[in-house]
Formats: C-alpha cells, structure tokens, sequence
C-alpha cells in the first residue's frame, strides 16, 4: 500500500532544498532543475517514503543524480543500494566511510549497548522502531565511491563535504555556502526519541563510536557559515550554526567541566 506522507514532513528550507522528516530520521532533497542529490535514505523501511518525498518535491526517481550519505549507520543509508541499482544514481560517502558503506566493518551501536540502556526513557520504544524499519538488516552498498572531487561537487546544490569524524570515522556534513545552511548529519543534531533535549545537541554517547572526537568536530561545525542547520534527527534549526554548535558543545559538557 502506498504511504502518504504526513504534514510537515517536507520542510521547505530553502529554493531547491527540502528537509524530509522520516520516520525517525532525516534526509535531504537539493534540486536544480530536473536533476536531483540525494543526501541519506533513512531506514530500510523508509524507502516508500524516500519515493513519496521526491514526488511531493516534484521530481521522479529517476531525476536522481547522486546518493551523498553523511555516514553509513542502516538509519541513513537505508535504500541506497535500491535507489542507486534501479535508477542508476553512484553512491558517494567520505574515503575513512566507503568501507564501512561496503560492510568491510559494522561501526553501530550494539544490541547488547542497546539492552544495558533499556532502563533508559524512550530507549525502548526506539530500539523496537528501529528493528521494525530494518536496523540490523544487511543494508550493504556494493559500489559506493570516494568524493570524485574536493571541494563543492559538481552535483545539483553544490554541495560541499565537510569531515565531522567521531559519530562514526567518516562521517561528513555538507555545507550550502551560498544558501547559508549546513547539512549535518548525527554529527549536529536537534532532537532524538531518546533525548529529553530539544535544540542543538550531540546525540546520546552510545551512539558514537569515538565520542571525543564527536566532540571534537564541533569545532569544525562552529567555523561554517550559515543561519540554518538541516539535522539528521531532529527538526531545523534557524539560528547561527557556529552558536548551534557552542551550545551543543556545551550541553554536552558535564557541568563540573565548564568554565
């Protein structure tokens, strides 16, 4: 049966770029023309979705130029492989994150991490979706690819990679100069169904494989310029992304450590 996409799932951010809101976690639309970027699939089980946001965007499938992944976890890469076999689009992932999209390695939170959290609010309920839309299934890239250039890619939105390692070795968010906003990935987040938070944070710890240098690449995020964060969970940010990312910085810091 065919989805239909909830209000407010395609967030319009700017001309030719939309925030979609899965179904927990989001993933980018960046248009020109008739050509299309995608950035992240979100799970397995989001692929009817990932269809319907293109159509509400105004675009078929086959309008797909190029799949970007800010990192390989199954939330966002989901249908990658699907999209890129069908409708002939490459996959494109930083070098550190082209063997992790191939599954040479498995960098996500356990289950065993997942159980000792379970007394966790929200934990649950989370781990139970995310078994539902495909978490742990083999959701492998046979042929993603290295960044073809440095710099802004030759792609619809020119997006521009940016390394943010620490969620995951190679993670990378993709800044939009010229639009002013950066699309950030699990690197910068707003929102999780396991946090209490809302606004500007880092994702709970179990979920980064290196957590100092999660913290670390908010000093990266901090340099951007833009007034908008198009997060990987979570709703849109208006705002500074250099304060978004002080205040996540912050609110990651035990308060005993901060000046």
């Amino acid at each position: 049966m065919r989805s239909v996409m909830r209000e407010g799932t395609l967030v319009h951010a700017a001309p030719g770029v939309h925030l979609v809101h899965g179904s927990n976690t989001n993933w980018v639309i960046l248009s020109e023309g008739d050509a299309v970027t995608l950035i992240d699939c979100g799970y397995p089980g989001d692929r009817q979705q990932v269809l319907d946001s293109l159509a509400a965007a105004g675009h078929s499938p086959e309008a797909l130029t190029a799949i970007l992944l800010t990192h390989a976890h199954n939330d966002h890469l989901g249908s990658a492989e699907y999209l890129s076999r069908t409708f002939d689009a490459p996959v494109y992932a930083h070098e550190a994150e082209v063997p992790h999209a191939r599954r040479e390695f498995l960098h996500q939170v356990s289950l065993g991490r997942v159980l000792r959290n379970s007394w966790r609010p929200g934990v649950l309920p989370w781990a139970v979706h995310a078994l539902r839309s495909g978490g742990t299934t083999d959701a492998r890239v046979e042929r993603p690819q290295p960044f073809p250039t440095e710099g802004a890619l030759d792609l619809p939105g020119r997006p521009v990679p940016v390394h943010t390692p620490g969620h995951t070795a190679g993670h990378c968010a993709y800044h939009l100069p010229g639009a002013g906003i950066v699309i950030s990935g699990d690197g910068l987040v707003t929102g999780h169904p396991i946090s209490r938070t809302r606004g500007p944070q880092l994702l709970p710890t179990m979920f980064d494989r290196d957590r100092d240098r999660t913290r670390g690449s908010l000093d990266v995020f901090e340099k951007l310029s833009g007034d908008m964060v198009l997060p990987g969970h979570g709703p849109l940010h208006r705002g500074s992304v250099g304060e978004a990312a002080r205040t996540a910085r912050d609110r990651a810091t035990p308060a005993r450590q901060r000046s």
